[in-house]
């Protein structure tokens, strides 16, 4: 393998992509939760309900913050590692990215600046709907980046011309199926994260009876709706995405022809390595799965005894319930992203022909830095996440001033509504 600059740099982007979905996935799941949290909390013009808002919202803040970082350097991997499809396919493919990064990441990014430094003086339904662009944005940048990674898959819209794609039917693009299925299934599937995640640490205070304002008793409850409500529909959307195997996409045979197509795939099957990847996603995805099916019935019967926060032989098993969802997740974008290899874009474009021509030194090195580093910001952020949740409201990022401090400093003025 140390000898294979493909498979190394194959494997690179899967551990990075992996560790960055990681990131988003826990900012589209939590996001819709801090924003109808505030609405509730503003309507009501609660200020314990706010305070939760506030430590939900610090560690979204600092996912956020971290997924940012991993984002910055997956393009900069992309452009590394695969400039062939940069060079072929950068009008089509890059398109969607360029508005994801120019229109919903720039917006998404100030208003969210906004709500950070908003508390307290801004009115309270312009500081909610900052959050609710924010929340908009988030789903819509999830949107571009899905239209980009569709066209992979999907290959429609385009004609080739001199040897690059030009985009020619702009609806084609938008409305690729490959996105779409795969946009209601991250829509879903990510708000069994939050739940997951909300649900844990609820858990982690309850048992320890540390429950101000009864943030974690709501958030328990929260939770585990959100886990309940969100299996079926998660496992429905995934299972849709499967109608569009074994057919062919509307260019197919645009750049290589039937039977030379036939040849490449033959090719590609005949490596017995080649599927290792896929299949093991695949087992990860369902057995992930069909433990969290079990988790949810459990808790559904659970909770219609009246005992969701009193056993504590369930909290037990809430408390290590985010890795189901996180795995799942994780299985299914790699069985997702080999089931169209050897190609990058499906019958135009095979991954070796994406790749840079690296040497197996290049390609060593880059696979250590990148996956080095990625290993880092993940425990990095992992343990910024756990110190925060644990710690609760009057650690968090967000945290409202405190004007009785022992120190004696003055930090502001107390929140208000």
């Amino acid at each position: 393998m140390l000898d294979d600059p493909l498979l190394l740099a194959r494997l690179q982007f899967a551990l990075t992509a992996a560790t960055h979905y990681m990131f988003v996935a826990f900012t589209l799941g939590l996001a819709p939760y801090v924003l109808f949290s505030q609405l509730s909390a503003t309507l009501r013009r609660d200020e314990a309900r706010m305070r939760a808002v506030r430590f939900w919202g610090g560690l979204y803040v600092l996912n956020y913050a971290m997924g940012i970082v991993s984002g910055l350097v997956m393009e900069l991997q992309l452009a590394l590692n695969w400039s062939g499809l940069g060079e072929m396919f950068g009008y089509a493919f890059g398109a969607p990215l360029a508005v994801e990064t120019m229109a919903a990441f720039f917006v998404e990014s100030t208003f969210l600046g906004l709500w950070i430094f908003g508390w307290d003086r801004m009115r309270r339904w312009t500081h909610w709907a900052c959050f609710l662009v924010v929340t908009v944005t988030a789903y819509a940048s999830a949107y571009w980046v899905l239209v980009a990674n569709g066209f992979l898959r999907w290959p429609a819209g385009f004609s080739i011309e001199d040897g690059v794609a030009v985009v020619d039917d702009p609806w084609a693009l938008l409305a690729n199926p490959s996105a779409v299925m795969a946009f209601g299934h991250v829509a879903v599937s990510t708000m069994l994260v939050g739940g997951a995640v909300i649900a844990a640490t609820s858990v982690y205070h309850l048992r320890r009876r540390d429950d101000p304002g009864r943030m974690y008793h709501r958030g328990i409850r929260h939770g585990a709706a959100l886990l309940v409500i969100g299996l079926i529909p998660t496992m429905i959307s995934g299972g849709v995405q499967l109608s569009l195997q074994g057919h062919q996409p509307p260019t197919s045979g645009a750049t290589y022809s039937p039977s030379e197509i036939a040849v490449i795939e033959q090719a590609y099957t005949e490596q017995t390595t080649a599927h290792a990847f896929g299949g093991v996603g695949l087992m990860i995805m369902m057995l992930s799965w069909a433990l969290l099916g079990c988790v949810c019935v459990l808790t559904a019967l659970v909770w219609m005894v009246g005992r969701l926060d009193r056993w504590r032989w369930h909290l037990r098993l809430l408390a290590f319930v985010p890795v189901l969802p996180y795995a799942a997740s994780i299985g299914g974008w790699v069985f997702r992203e080999t089931a169209h290899q050897p190609w990058v874009v499906r019958h135009h474009l095979t991954t070796a022909d994406a790749m840079t021509d690296m040497s197996p030194l290049m390609a060593g090195a880059s696979f250590t830095f990148f996956t080095l580093a990625f290993a880092l910001l993940g425990t990095v952020t992992a343990g910024l996440l756990i110190r925060f949740a644990r710690r609760g409201p009057d650690a968090s990022p967000l945290a409202p001033p405190d004007l009785s401090a022992p120190d004696g400093r003055d930090r502001g003025p107390a929140p208000t509504l």
